[in-house]
């Protein structure tokens, strides 16, 4: 069962108005928004419609910084109740929408919590499917970094859940001298000059047939 640890994924979306996922907090921008705003933009975001069958009409017309939003809310109305089954349903479909759906929990829990929250949480399962999902939407630095990532956790995973125990204080001690910690920033830097939202954009509207279901 996914743990999600400092702020969840959907509300820090809705709260910071990200349209692709990224939920990186920004403190000024926090203490500028008032509640009431806060609160107009968690209702829009928590009422916006999902399409549960997407033709190539409804993504033409959707708005860009709306796109990946869309994609991703169609293939979570697809996935089960058992999260058990998730990783496989996921597998059944295209690998552009595998590469949708990774690069959005790997972008929502490292702008969240870092790569250490990232494989504690069920996301980490789509961990060996990130690498093929970055490059396939052209981010290819990504790519490189997510494979370089993958490669230090499995040589440090033993040291690294040493210490999670499946509470707050273990998790959060778990950051300690974690090798992870580093590639936070290299992955916060890197998408300052790999637009992911742009490329998923480009790639959703040059393989729709990926994404459309009638």
């Amino acid at each position: 069962m996914q743990v999600v640890i400092l702020i969840p994924i959907m509300l820090s979306l809705a709260m910071f108005g990200s349209s692709n996922g990224t939920i990186k907090v920004n403190k000024s921008k926090e203490m500028s928004t008032s509640n009431d705003e806060n609160i107009q933009i968690i209702q829009k975001y928590l009422n916006r419609k999902v399409y549960k069958d997407l033709t190539k009409e409804i993504i033409n017309q959707t708005p860009d910084d709306q796109l990946t939003t869309v994609i991703f809310d169609n293939i979570s109305s697809k996935l089960p109740k058992d999260y058990k089954k998730e990783y496989k349903t996921i597998l059944t479909l295209s690998k552009g929408r595998q590469a949708i759906y990774t690069i959005w929990c790997v972008e929502g829990e490292v702008n969240n919590g870092g790569f250490n929250q990232f494989y504690f949480n069920s996301s980490g399962q789509y961990a060996h499917l990130a690498p093929e999902a970055f490059k396939l939407v052209g981010a290819d630095k990504l790519a490189e970094l997510m494979q370089r990532t993958n490669n230090i956790y499995e040589t440090n995973k033993k040291s690294i859940k040493r210490l999670q125990d499946g509470t707050l204080e273990g998790f959060n001690e778990s950051y300690k001298d974690n090798p992870l910690n580093k590639l936070d920033h290299e992955f916060y830097e890197l998408s300052k000059t790999e637009d992911l939202n742009q490329l998923q954009i480009s790639f959703i509207k040059n393989n729709i047939d990926q994404f459309i279901d009638k």
